[in-house]
């Protein structure tokens, strides 16, 4: 069993699409093909209205997901993906997307289910904000179960965790990157350090939650999270027994398995010359058990720094995928 993941990177398609569809698919759809997987987690897919609601009336849909995927073995594949908030369909951009080869028992979005919103009165808002209000996530969390054989299931938590970038603060901003104050900038990064945190908190309580109905559950968590293993996100989410103090939980740690690739392959971004490994699969040690190997499909990575400085337009995606491979059966 192949499990993957890959930030596709804002796919779209029609009049919102910042470079056509037909361009990006000669590069994207090698990449899907060259996984070989039987479980994908896609992030970063956008959903746009059919022909017959070309008004902007009726349920968002994956249409430009339908396109990529046209032609090859994932055109197939069960589907589970996030829904936008308080509607059907999905949401507008930056759905999740889980395909199976085997079948989907059950699939749910997760979005401040476990952990609230935060409750915050912005401190530099221009003018003066007068009293608190929700700081909800934007981006949902996507569990699926599979059952991968007779009365076996596959628990898959795809993610797709806040970047690092500040939040906007009213009356804060000249335009999208230039802040009219440092006070401003801190006040929203310490809003997105928060979402973040606050996102990898409710991804580990979901975690606890099914190791609670049982402690040997096959868990696989996979996505961008936006982190290295080191920052705090991962921290929370592993739940390593060298943080807990408690050898007995040691059971409840995930593993991150792209530390079992060379240091000088382990990179899924480049940014600015910095190689990080921001996207990653982490299993339950019942998982684990049954790692066969890890790969990591980067060698066409370009910089996306220095590729926004220089391309007209890059067609690819500045996340390479990641594939980890099981014996199942």
């Amino acid at each position: 069993m192949r499990i993957a993941t890959f930030n596709v990177d804002s796919l779209d398609m029609g009049p919102d699409a910042r470079i056509p569809l037909s361009d990006r698919i000669p590069i994207l759809r090698p990449q899907l093909e060259r996984m070989r997987a039987d479980i994908v987690c896609l992030q970063e897919i956008n959903g746009q209205h059919g022909s017959q609601h070309g008004s902007g009336q009726g349920p968002r849909m994956l249409l430009a997901l339908d396109a990529l995927l046209k032609g090859t073995p994932y055109q197939t594949y069960a589907r589970a993906m996030t829904t936008a908030p308080g509607r059907a369909g999905a949401a507008d951009v930056h759905n999740l997307v889980t395909l199976s080869r085997w079948p989907i028992k059950e699939s749910r979005s997760i979005r401040n289910d476990l952990v609230p919103p935060l409750h915050h009165r912005a401190l530099t808002a221009i003018p003066p904000d007068p009293q608190p209000h929700d700081v909800a996530f934007e981006r949902p969390i996507l569990l699926t179960e599979i059952e991968i054989a007779p009365h076996e299931v596959l628990s898959v938590i795809n993610v797709h965790f806040r970047a690092p970038l500040a939040a906007p603060v009213a009356g804060q901003k000249e335009s999208a990157f230039v802040w009219k104050t440092v006070s401003g900038w801190a006040e929203g990064y310490a809003l997105a350090a928060w979402k973040r945190t606050a996102q990898a908190l409710e991804a580990r309580l979901l975690v606890d939650s099914l190791m609670d109905a049982d402690p040997t559950r096959l868990i696989a968590v996979a996505g961008d999270f936006n982190a290295e293993d080191h920052e705090t996100p991962l921290k929370i989410l592993i739940g390593a027994e060298e943080d807990t103090g408690n050898g007995l939980l040691a059971q409840r740690a995930l593993v991150v398995l792209d530390r079992g690739l060379a240091g000088d392959r382990r990179f899924s971004t480049l940014h600015h010359g910095r190689a990080l490994m921001l996207d990653h699969i982490l299993a339950s040690h019942a998982l684990l058990a049954r790692l066969k190997g890890i790969e990591i499909h980067n060698e066409a990575l370009g910089d996306e720094i220095v590729s926004f400085g220089k391309l007209r337009q890059e067609v690819g995606s500045f996340h390479a995928p990641l594939v980890a491979e099981f014996d199942i059966g």
